[in-house]
């Protein structure tokens, strides 16, 4: 009886140190997205995309071909991430993500067109 309170105890003392330690870091879910910011949103974003693309194929919006054809592109813009994060230490740069988020808006403006 006593071991089951402490361990209560306990479990609930390290949930509230969590969720005070993630105070400084509001915004990111993960420590990789913590460390990682701009992969994080380059890849919310392909996420996005991808997402899109289905719900467009669903509505009718675009046939099979095109999903098809975007989600290629969706593709090969996430592997070009992945290649230019191992690069740089699995981190992309500025000039990277500029590249990558140019990439993005060409494929999101051809959803739904």
């Amino acid at each position: 009886m006593f071991s089951s309170r402490l361990t209560k105890f306990a479990t609930v003392a390290f949930a509230a140190t969590l969720l005070a330690a993630s105070g400084g870091t509001a915004f990111a879910d993960t420590p990789w997205e913590a460390a990682h910011p701009r992969r994080e949103e380059v890849n919310d974003r392909l996420r996005n995309l991808n997402h899109r693309i289905d719900q467009e194929r669903r509505e009718g919006e675009i046939s099979a071909r095109q999903a098809h054809q975007l989600h290629r592109e969706d593709r090969y813009i996430r592997n070009e991430e992945r290649r230019m994060a191992a690069r740089d230490g699995g981190h992309i740069t500025r000039a990277d993500q500029r590249i990558l988020n140019r990439q993005e808006n060409r494929v999101s403006r051809q959803i739904g067109r």
